[in-house]
């Protein structure tokens, strides 16, 4: 961040408060709010810029995306938006004070700028200053569907600076409980970026060194791999990982395990019943919706293989505490012509043709629709969430573990089993088939996760729901 600008603003769920400011200011500078540091977001990703200073910017944004910042001081009525565009379609960002829906506080215009990283400031002026702390939402709106604009920051008025104090936090006793915007242990997370109880990770990786691997019995079918089955828990449009608090904010989604709602916690699941068949799995697990016609399809089964795609899976090791992950991309609408990759597909009979729209398989009798999301292989061995829910986990390299991403963990894979023989009429509650996503957080009883963990994935060895070997 630049000297002598002045920031106030909080970050998300911690209660951690940044304030700089050069000692040789002499008059109110701008209040910068750095478009990456928001506490909540839908449909937004960071990137580096190219912009003057450096850092972060959001972009991927398109009309009813938004981004909440949480505890931000407006100081003043004028204010400005740091933008780039490539597209043409033009909108404009507006600023809502609590929620997307909130009174107006401003709109700043988006127009071409010569590319996604040639930068412009635009201006806009409130119609009247909020006194005090604000949640303030920036939401994206144009008349076509695609990505139209980066944001790198926004500038709310002059503020009085603050005392000179480069961060100041709350007394660990006010600190809030764990949540998918903190770590465990209740550390501070920045601009989404979520450090791992490392105490707590370290007892659980001294306990899991301490397991004894078993001898792997003749007839074992050497496959690295463990599995749970679970129920639908309950449906509802809510995503505690990318909308916490927000209840109703998201697309429907359909729960699995135990029952989860906008404000549900990584340590509410350890206290919550489960229909997951592993031992020790109160792990939460989520989809959009299925339906046909509007009408919701049924899920037949639901089961998730945990395991290793590495040559050497000897060096896995059980997820940190806390861990949330997301794969897919519930913003992408692209057509899945047959072939295409990350499709639906047909289980236990064979394809017979295509929807209209050729997105769906056409499944003959016998079989079903079914969906497979393979999660990464690799973390960072830092943090359990990123702003974007993903940029923690990354791949393998060389059949590896290594640079960004060093540490291999299970490798999970949902097997998404639908009541449907596909074709017409098909539609995600995110929108088309490309647009399948899950989502996962880390809620295993380590006592029971690390006996998998070391007795069947470090040994390449099939076992079903406990840490017992299978064969065929």
């Amino acid at each position: 961040m630049a000297v002598g600008v002045a920031v106030v603003l909080a970050l998300g769920a911690t209660g951690t408060y940044i304030a700089t400011a050069s000692a040789e200011e002499t008059a109110p500078p701008a209040a910068r709010l750095e478009a990456e540091s928001f506490s909540a977001q839908s449909g937004a990703k960071t990137e580096n810029t190219a912009d003057t200073g450096g850092g972060k910017n959001v972009g991927w944004l398109a009309d009813g995306d938004w981004l909440q910042f949480d505890n931000v001081t407006v100081g003043g009525a004028d204010l400005t938006a740091r933008i780039a565009a490539q597209s043409r379609a033009g909108g404009s960002i507006e600023l809502h004070l609590g929620t997307p829906t909130g009174t107006l506080l401003a709109t700043f215009p988006v127009a071409y700028t010569g590319g996604w990283q040639r930068w412009t400031t635009v201006t806009a002026r409130a119609g009247s200053v909020p006194a005090g702390r604000q949640t303030i939402v920036a939401v994206m709106r144009s008349a076509q569907p695609a990505d139209f604009v980066n944001i790198n920051y926004l500038t709310l008025g002059p503020v009085t600076r603050p005392p000179a104090t480069a961060t100041v936090a709350p007394p660990a006793s006010s600190a809030p409980a764990p949540s998918a915007s903190a770590s465990a242990s209740g550390g501070a997370a920045t601009a989404g970026w979520v450090p791992v109880d490392q105490a707590a990770w370290q007892r659980e990786l001294a306990a899991f060194n301490a397991i004894k691997q078993l001898p792997v019995p003749a007839g074992t079918t050497r496959v690295a791999e463990f599995h749970t089955d679970c129920a639908v828990a309950n449906e509802a449009k809510d995503d505690p990982i990318v909308l916490p608090g927000l209840a109703g904010a998201s697309h429907l989604h359909t729960f699995f395990g135990p029952t989860v709602d906008a404000a549900t916690r990584p340590a509410d699941l350890f206290n919550r019943s489960t229909n997951c068949n592993a031992p020790g799995d109160n792990s939460a697990y989520w989809v959009p919706q299925l339906t046909r016609d509007g009408q919701p399809v049924k899920i037949k089964s639901f089961r998730v293989y945990y395991g290793s795609r590495l040559p050497d899976p000897s060096v896995t090791v059980p997820f940190p505490p806390g861990l949330v992950m997301v794969h897919g991309d519930a913003k992408r609408q692209v057509a899945t012509p047959k072939g295409a990759g990350g499709q639906f597909w047909c289980a236990g009979s064979a394809e017979t043709g295509r929807s209209a729209d050729g997105n769906w398989p056409v499944c003959a009798p016998g079989g079903n629709l079914i969906f497979q999301l393979v999660f990464q292989d690799c973390w960072d061995g830092k943090h359990i969430d990123s702003p974007d829910h993903k940029s923690h986990m990354g791949p393998a390299q060389n059949g590896k573990c290594a640079g960004q991403y060093p540490v291999a963990i299970p490798n999970l894979s949902f097997m998404v089993n639908y009541e449907s023989l596909g074709g017409n009429g098909l539609a995600l509650s995110s929108g088309m088939a490309s647009s399948m996503h899950g989502d996962f957080v880390n809620a295993w009883k380590p006592e029971n996760l690390g006996p998998l963990v070391k007795i069947c994935l470090d040994a390449k060895a099939k076992c079903g729901i406990e840490p017992k070997f299978a064969g065929g």
